[in-house]
């Protein structure tokens, strides 16, 4: 069920853009995210702070574009947050010596600190490569183009998110239960 919410506002975008144009698909993409983190704040109670960046950044790009009528504000909207997100991972660690990732994910999984910096790394990587594919495809391709991109992109994060799965599964323990009598 939570993997229904995180798809469903881009999949209703996909849907209206396609049997209407972008923005339509920009007001139900704001409509779904809005629902979508009203969902989560149901089930969680809270919202992570990449929650309420993604959403800021939906409302702001999302009525931007409807008001002035332009669609590229939608189209940077994802290369102006996998920049953000590189740089405040990037600076949070070069600059004020904190790792994001440790401190968000630090309680779930015991890792050796040089993989924790290695990922930080790889996420700064893995940002940067997405907001300049993204800046590319939304400059330099049509909307239909992107939109598709959006939708076949997601390869991308699968990928990514299952490669780091298998790069971290050699590190994690496996915790010793007590053997039952």
């Amino acid at each position: 069920m939570k993997i229904l919410i995180d798809f469903f506002p881009i999949l209703l975008f996909f849907g209206a853009f396609k049997f209407y144009d972008i923005y339509v698909g920009t007001a139900v993409l704001m409509a779904a995210t809005v629902l979508q983190m009203a969902l989560i704040y149901g089930i969680d109670r809270k919202l992570t702070a990449m929650h309420k960046i993604t959403l800021a950044l939906i409302l702001v790009f999302g009525t931007l574009t409807l008001v002035l009528h332009d669609e590229r504000f939608i189209k940077w909207k994802p290369t102006v947050l996998y920049g953000a997100i590189a740089i405040a991972l990037a600076l949070a660690v070069w600059v004020y010596k904190k790792n994001f990732l440790k401190a968000l994910l630090g309680s779930q999984l015991s890792l050796p600190e040089p993989v924790w910096m290695r990922l930080n790394g790889l996420w700064v990587g893995y940002s940067a490569f997405m907001a300049i594919i993204n800046g590319y495809v939304a400059a330099y391709f049509s909307t239909e183009a992107w939109v598709d991109f959006k939708i076949w992109g997601y390869v991308f994060p699968v990928v990514f998110l299952v490669g780091q799965g298998f790069y971290i599964s050699r590190y994690l323990t496996e915790e010793k239960s007590e053997p039952t009598p």
